[in-house]
């Protein structure tokens, strides 16, 4: 099994190993764009968790509320009552990974924390108001995403200056933000948020930026591409000819390529992700930095 150790030190920061680890995505909801409602039960969430885990998953990311283009905004009763049973049975459990709750909302985000959740997956980065102080009062890790406008509107014309300035400054201002209301820098992530209010050449920008992005901001960067339309776009086929579970193919020969150059890959397909891994680190030619950083 290939894995990132990620390591929350005080004092040196989150420290990771590269290649990049394997977040699975453990989407709790019944309107994900790729496998909603497979996970809605309670019982079957806790199952898919365990072979996420049981496959090379060292995160397991959970989500009451679909972010997927177009979706609308889930109330956080209704996300609380997806997810908190799913981590509490995961961690009674003893399931042996990294835990993150998938929400925008710090009502979530605390009951997430009571059930045994370690991290918060923030696509917003920190706007509900309360974010940042739960996370200054928990020592929690955030994940703080960059994205244009909202799920529901976000990719209606997304418009940028340069792309690339445009992810760093939002994202390092919204670390600076956590920072003032007591948040531990050492306790933050950054993802850039491909996809979210991005067209294919603004996510080809950043997913070239990506060591720029860990230099600039001073966190690890964690990357979602899994199963996204700019997956088929960019290797000439319609997306609409290829549905978002026969992407993984495509998502893995890209998740290989990405490996050295983060620190967590959020995936559908843990196996064939960590299949993909360790072909790629087989190879000489192709492999990289197998070394510890400390960003």
């Amino acid at each position: 099994m290939l894995e990132s150790t990620w390591i929350l030190d005080p004092g040196r920061g989150i420290r990771v190993s590269r290649p990049a680890g394997i977040m699975g995505i453990l989407n709790a909801t019944p309107d994900s764009f790729s496998d909603g409602g497979q996970f809605a039960d309670a019982d079957a969430a806790v199952l898919a968790g365990q072979a996420l885990v049981a496959a090379g998953a060292t995160w397991l990311d959970v989500g009451g509320e679909s972010t997927r283009p177009g979706a609308a905004a889930v109330p956080a009763g209704i996300q609380i009552a997806r997810i908190v049973p799913v981590i509490r049975r995961l961690r009674e459990q003893g399931v042996a990974a990294w835990i993150s709750v998938d929400t925008r909302l710090a009502e979530v985000a605390e009951s997430a924390f009571a059930a045994g959740a370690d991290a918060v997956n923030d696509v917003s980065a920190g706007t509900d108001p309360g974010m940042f102080p739960l996370l200054a009062r928990t020592g929690r890790v955030g994940i703080l995403m960059h994205m244009q406008g909202e799920p529901a509107t976000m990719q209606r014309n997304p418009d940028y200056g340069d792309v690339v300035l445009d992810v760093i400054g939002h994202l390092c201002r919204r670390i600076d933000a956590a920072e003032r209301v007591g948040v531990a820098r050492a306790s933050l992530a950054v993802d850039p948020g491909i996809g979210f209010g991005k067209t294919v050449a603004h996510n080809r920008a950043l997913l070239g930026a990506l060591e720029r992005i860990e230099r600039e901001t001073g966190r690890p960067v964690v990357v979602g591409v899994s199963r996204k339309s700019l997956l088929p776009t960019l290797a000439g086929v319609d997306p609409a000819a290829l549905p978002a579970a026969a992407r993984d193919p495509l998502s893995h020969v890209l998740h290989a390529a990405l490996a050295p150059r983060c620190a967590l890959l959020r995936v559908h397909d843990v196996a064939g992700c960590a299949a993909a891994l360790r072909l790629a680190r087989s190879l000489p030619a192709v492999a990289h930095g197998a070394g510890a950083a400390h960003v």
